[in-house]
């Protein structure tokens, strides 16, 4: 006689709701059995997200029937609700919402299998407000994002999250960059944008062996671009740093004469780093000329050079000849032809703009208005 389906055992079930979504599990769950085999279920990373009163509802019923959800995603709830203030809320922020009916957000510290968990904002109105010790404390989390909430946390929070290997926050954020270290064998990616007020030197995670992508541009990081050696950022594939580092985009030039040696300082970090994308960076006099134009890295394939070019801002948008710091690869051989795609995609890229063809670096005041009177005719 060939078994039923009353005759499989929790275990057997819980494998069978391993392949199911969230929504479709609580479904599922139509007698005692099911009941204890989703209890037991490590639910697929498929999103949640706490959008609505509702959502709210069903997660609060969610941490005791499926408490190995592991992922989760927290935003804006209705109108005339939030989630309860957290330690030492925004004054501004707990009065306009005073009134509000206040929803218990520790709930989700229950979900002890989480990897991700997305708290973001997309309107103007922060679902969270304050300090939340219990959103640090998730032994296996992989992936933290916080955008647009008036959460205050430090960095030394993130010693609960032993295991996390993304990091993506803005504003309201504090503490050393130093604090990073206890992830510095899982980490592989941390951007913080916004107002912060995290400080440190961005080569205390020179020695992080997976970190690919680390973006300061919101702190108040400090250091030197030039401090890189061979043996830093081994994995690196995107650095965006603040002003306060040396050599970080909108590093200012005194004159157009600088450039040339300010570009070979970046030499040998790029020459280590052929992954390592530039492409935001820029440099940028500190006394503007009349065209305002900007230093900008060039990389095609191989082959590295720098140009000026008008600003995002400044119209018309013109930039000069390509100063190429390696000579053109071989034409048949490899590099030639990933020279060659590499120069198309940038060519593509800037298509429609206009380039002063001779000029290697901005023209006299003189030329540069003959020249744009030549390129309108």
């Amino acid at each position: 006689m060939l078994p039923s389906f009353d005759d499989l055992g929790t275990d057997v079930l819980a494998n069978i709701f391993g392949f199911l979504g969230p929504m479709d599990i609580m479904r599922a769950r139509q007698n005692k059995k099911m009941r204890e085999a989703a209890k037991k279920t490590i639910v697929p990373p498929t999103e949640f997200r706490i959008k609505s009163v509702r959502d709210y509802n069903l997660t609060a019923a969610m941490t005791t029937a499926l408490p190995n959800l592991q992922q989760l995603s927290i935003g804006y709830l209705e109108p005339g609700h939030k989630f309860s203030d957290g330690e030492d809320p925004y004054d501004d922020e707990a009065e306009r919402t005073a009134g509000y009916d206040t929803h218990d957000i520790d709930i989700i510290s229950n979900f002890r299998e989480l990897r991700s968990l997305v708290i973001i904002n997309v309107i103007d109105e922060a679902p969270l407000n304050g300090r939340y010790p219990s959103l640090f404390n998730f032994p296996l989390l992989q992936k933290l994002t916080i955008v647009g909430c008036f959460i205050e946390w430090d960095l030394e929070m993130l010693g609960g999250l032993p295991l996390l290997e993304e990091l993506d926050t803005d504003f309201g954020l504090t503490g050393n960059l130093s604090s990073l270290r206890v992830l510095k064998d899982t980490l592989k990616k941390a951007t913080i944008t916004g107002e912060n007020d995290v400080e440190g030197n961005f080569m205390d995670l020179a020695d992080f062996p997976h970190l690919r992508v680390l973006g300061l541009r919101g702190t108040i990081v400090k250091g030197d671009i030039r401090d890189i050696s061979e043996h830093d950022f081994l994995s690196l594939e995107s650095l965006t740093l603040p002003e306060g580092v040396y050599g970080a985009s909108g590093h200012e030039l005194q004159r157009i004469s600088d450039a040339p040696d300010f570009i070979h300082t970046f030499l040998p970090i790029m020459r280590r780093r052929p992954n390592l994308r530039l492409t935001d960076w820029y440099g940028r006099l500190s006394d503007p000329d009349f065209s305002r134009m900007d230093l900008v890295f060039v990389q095609a394939g191989p082959r590295i050079g720098y140009r000026w070019q008008s600003g995002l801002g400044a119209p018309p948008r013109i930039r000069c000849e390509v100063n190429w710091l390696d000579p053109k690869p071989s034409r048949g051989s490899s590099d030639f032809e990933k020279y060659s795609k590499a120069l198309n995609e940038i060519e593509r890229k800037v298509k429609g703009t206009k380039l002063l063809r001779g000029f290697y670096e901005p023209p006299t005041e003189e030329e540069f208005h003959r020249l744009m009177d030549e390129l309108e005719d």
